[in-house]
């Protein structure tokens, strides 16, 4: 369903509010949620780098030097996955790219104080509260 309605949103003439990198960590192949969050991201006018699911720590990295996004997104829905968040954000900081943009992490099972713990910069609970942080986000910093 998600493909055949991406075709609507990128039409018209939206200014670009931003660009995000999101995918699911490695080891988990969930993407419905992060496909909601991307969805989202696209109709409120951002550019949208979906890594899919699957994700090593180094192909964040690399996306978020070519792409050189406003956010980086994460998303795991299995408990087992989570540590692969945290190892993405040091592998981030190994390359030099931490500060580079912000880091927003979701799924079933992380919350607001595991976001904390890992060095995420934000936490959010579904699609609505991600595009909504990210605009308070860009709005703060402008």
């Amino acid at each position: 369903g998600i493909d055949s309605l991406q075709p609507y949103f990128s039409q018209g003439d939206v200014a670009l509010r931003g660009k995000i990198v999101l995918g699911t960590v490695a080891g988990d192949v969930h993407d419905i949620g992060k496909n909601l969050v991307g969805m989202m991201f696209l109709a409120n006018g951002y550019q949208v780098i979906d890594m899919g699911i699957n994700v090593s720590p180094e192909a964040f990295v690399n996306a978020v030097a070519e792409h050189q996004p406003d956010f980086l997104g994460l998303s795991a829905l299995l408990t087992t996955t989570m540590p692969q968040m945290e190892k993405t954000i040091q592998v981030l900081g190994n390359a030099g790219l931490r500060k580079k943009c912000v880091v927003m992490v979701g799924g079933a099972p992380v919350d607001a104080d595991f976001a904390q713990e890992i060095g995420a910069d934000y936490y959010a609970e579904n699609a609505l509260e991600a595009v909504a942080l990210a605009r308070r986000i860009k709005e703060e910093n402008s």
